[in-house]
């Protein structure tokens, strides 16, 4: 990204890794090596909390609530083949943008043909679109839920919200990482205490985490809401531009040393994401169809039930607050990705008050029309998941290209691996696309 601010964290992040490298080989004691190399990684940390960020926002929610309520701990597989996917996109992504020093849709704009950038674009922003949507509606929802305001003024209150947060960027990208750091956190602390109010079975956890299994063909429509509810496209691009200038490095081997880093930072914030969605699933399991609500396929029902079935007049609340937090930290997520995918793939840029008018748009008329808000979640994560190959198959080929990336190329296991998984991603769209035309 070129703004200011993260230029400015980018050169603060040179210091501290330079100076920490120095003193890192004076030190002989494991404890004072290990606070080192702390150190060393503090600066590197943030881009992929970020993107974490994208993967548990209210389409989650949907995707998740309604697995675990209608099959139980089956598609637990799919939550976390889905996360090991983001970790390995993810770190594509970052090194993607060290190695060239551009994001994903500049290097689509310097290397494909005028009308192929244009068809990238307008498909980007429609994923854009539907992304906002699950978001604005989710934080809309939880403020109804929780404050008993309308969805309007939910959704008018989560606009004005996230804009003021995407003001702050003024003070420095690193204060915007350390708000939403604490926001996932606090989603994360929230769903820990679901899951020790509703102590699940461990063994059918473990079964449905290595038991790959489809029940019936709406879990294969499921399966892929999960699976762009996990795999975000749009974070594919913001991912890339976050590490595109954060550090300035002088040679190959600072190259290789701030990938390790890089590496670290996706494993730790995907790791938390992914364990996040496997709580809402397993959360859902337990309590809904554990209790024979197998019908349960919206989070308003959800938060109608958990107090009344968990026996905890807290339930409710922790898991309001949860989606109020997670709508609001993905929505700023999401307008600085739409704003990344503007300016890459047309090199134009509007102002962020009018990027979120314009995202908040669809959520207002979705609510005004009154559509049920489950129906419309589940339905934005398809359609994200069908936007994931058109981000990653250009990712897939760019990290390939030697010239492209130097000493960072991947390795040929790499894109085989990278190549299985699109083609995983692929064919199950395909699937799911066929199913819903006959």
């Amino acid at each position: 990204m070129s703004d200011k601010s993260v230029r400015h964290a980018a050169s603060m992040s040179l210091g501290s890794e330079g100076d920490a490298s120095a003193a890192g080989g004076a030190h002989t004691v494991s404890p004072v090596r290990l606070a080192g190399r702390l150190r060393r990684a503090l600066p590197f940390l943030g881009p992929a909390m970020i993107a974490a960020v994208a993967y548990i926002d209210p389409g989650n929610f949907a995707t998740n609530i309604e697995a675990g309520s209608r099959y139980g701990y089956t598609l637990l597989w799919v939550v976390l083949w889905a996360n090991l996917m983001a970790m390995l996109i993810q770190t594509l992504s970052a090194r993607l943008g060290l190695a060239t020093g551009k994001n994903l849709a500049e290097v689509i704009r310097e290397r494909f043909p005028r009308p192929v950038v244009w068809a990238f674009w307008v498909q980007a922003e429609i994923v854009a679109i539907a992304t906002d949507l699950a978001e604005f509606l989710g934080a809309a929802l939880a403020f109804n839920l929780l404050f008993g305001l309308s969805m309007l003024e939910g959704a008018l209150l989560t606009g004005a919200i996230t804009y003021a947060v995407l003001v702050m960027q003024r003070f420095g990208f690193r204060m915007m990482e350390m708000i939403i750091g604490a926001m996932i956190l606090a989603v994360s602390a929230g769903f820990l205490l679901e899951i020790i109010l509703s102590r699940p079975p461990v063994e059918p956890i473990i079964y449905g985490l290595l038991t790959p299994n489809f029940p019936d063909s709406h879990a294969i429509f499921l399966a892929a809401g999960i699976l762009g509810a996990t795999v975000m496209p749009h974070v594919i691009y913001l991912h890339s531009a976050l590490s595109q200038n954060r550090i300035r490095v002088r040679d190959s081997g600072q190259r290789r040393r701030v990938m390790g880093y890089y590496r670290l930072d996706v494993i730790i914030g995907m790791a938390l994401a992914g364990l996040i969605n496997m709580a809402m699933l397993v959360l859902a399991a337990k309590v809904f169809h554990g209790n024979g609500e197998t019908g349960v396929a919206s989070i308003t029902e959800s938060y109608k039930l958990l107090s009344p079935l968990m026996g905890q007049d807290a339930a409710s609340l922790i898991f309001g607050f949860t989606l109020l937090l997670a709508g609001l930290s993905s929505s700023i997520v999401g307008t600085l990705s739409g704003q990344v995918v503007m300016q890459g793939f047309v090199n134009f840029r509007i102002p962020m008050w009018l990027r979120r008018v314009i995202t908040m748009a669809p959520a207002i008329a979705i609510i005004l029309m009154e559509l049920p808000e489950q129906q419309v979640l589940v339905a934005s994560q398809v359609v994200l998941s069908f936007g994931i190959p058109f981000a990653l198959v250009p990712l897939l080929m760019f990290t390939a290209n030697r010239r492209l990336m130097g000493d960072l190329v991947n390795r040929h296991w790499v894109t085989a691996i990278g190549v299985l998984v699109a083609a995983i991603i692929i064919l199950l769209n395909g699937y799911v696309l066929v199913g819903e035309l006959m």
